[in-house]
């Protein structure tokens, strides 16, 4: 008689072992999915509209930013105005190439 408790004893105690592992393996996939990746930062119109040194791809921007500041980067590329008023960027080389 008490052999046949001790076993079901053990018995109970290997499927409670079992449920509980499986319960926290489930636990740790959905906290696996809630973790999204953050998208890229895209600086707001306003920050973009005050800082010449972000690059943008809007053309009204960049010649805003070109009255405003004399500098502006444009897709990358910062382009500035001159004392004659004629716009220009820095090639690899470091001369002023005028557009």
């Amino acid at each position: 008689m008490t052999n046949i408790l001790l076993i079901l004893f053990l018995l109970i105690v290997f499927f409670l072992l079992l449920f509980l592992l499986f319960v926290d393996s489930k636990r740790n996939n959905k906290s696996a999915k809630k973790k999204a990746i953050s998208p890229t930062y895209v600086p707001f119109l306003k920050e973009q509209e005050f800082n010449p040194d972000i690059s943008t791809d809007n053309w009204d921007l960049h010649k805003l930013r070109l009255d405003k500041f004399r500098r502006s980067q444009y897709k990358g590329l910062t382009f500035f105005v001159s004392s004659e008023n004629r716009i220009y960027y820095l090639s690899e080389e470091g001369d002023k190439v005028y557009c």
